[in-house]
């Protein structure tokens, strides 16, 4: 294979998941007819990869068993597990991408061909892995952030000093479509298993409910409005504190502290 030589965008992925199969992978049957591994698995592992991506939103559908009409999108952020095996199944895609032009990136960076190739081939394997861990961390630490915010709003930059002296961060409440773009979102939680009528619990049933478990086990259930009514009575009651506090002694930021003649 020379240098330069570059599939159609299009073909890329499975250019570069013949380049990526190690060498040798071949088997002879009764010394006649040799079967070549590196032609027949990248045939069968693409074919499986794109028929997950499309059988996806229905198994999905299936576990959460959710079958109504959806017009408006999930925010990211909102379905961690989702979003983590989409990150997993595109990093899996573009290694076998970049593989196509693994010549390209040997010349360009001075590198071995066979460094970049076992390089792909490591990242093809354990890239996905990674690359779902950190998004599912990455999506359950935004939805803390979210949470948060909706309760107490967000931080404004001005301090208070208070008259014992201790300084507070003053937060900026949120208007009305910034909180409920926070909070309103579906909560799914993990399926319970039930018998049918005949008190039998089928393997399909047992099935979903596993995955059910690993899709909602780890979740960040939204602010209800009990917990947004009472976080607003108190926060009112601070701000009505303060101010009283603050018309009383007239200190604010930078202000000296305030001493008994």
């Amino acid at each position: 294979m020379s240098a330069g030589t570059q599939p159609d965008w299009y073909i890329g992925f499975a250019d570069g998941a013949l380049r990526l199969v190690p060498p040798g992978w071949e088997i002879v049957l009764f010394n006649t007819w040799t079967v070549s591994l590196n032609i027949l698995v990248p045939l069968l592992v693409l074919p499986l990869f794109l028929g997950a991506v499309a059988i996806y939103p229905f198994l999905e559908a299936w576990i959460t068993g959710d079958k109504r009409e959806h017009h408006l999108l999930d925010r990211p952020r909102n379905v961690p597990t989702r979003t983590a095996i989409g990150a997993a199944g595109l990093t899996f895609y573009m290694m076998l991408f970049f593989a196509a032009s693994s010549d390209l990136i040997a010349t360009h960076f001075k590198m071995s061909m066979e460094n970049v190739i076992h390089t792909l081939q490591f990242l093809l394997i354990v890239g996905p892995f990674i690359a779902y861990f950190l998004t599912k961390r990455i999506c359950i630490a935004l939805q803390k952030k979210d949470r948060e915010m909706a309760l107490h709003g967000y931080e404004s930059g001005r301090i208070v000093r208070l008259p014992g002296g201790e300084f507070i961060e003053v937060h900026q409440q949120l208007d009305d479509y910034e909180r409920w773009r926070l909070v309103s979102f579906n909560d799914y939680k993990p399926l319970m298993i039930r018998p049918n009528a005949r008190g039998q619990i089928s393997p399909f049933e047992r099935v979903r409910s596993v995955l059910s478990r690993w899709y909602f086990e780890d979740r960040i259930t939204p602010v209800t409005a009990g917990e947004l009514a009472a976080q607003s009575h108190g926060d009112h009651g601070g701000h009505d504190l303060e101010a009283s506090e603050m018309a009383t002694l007239g200190q604010g930021v930078g202000a000296p502290p305030h001493t008994n003649p």
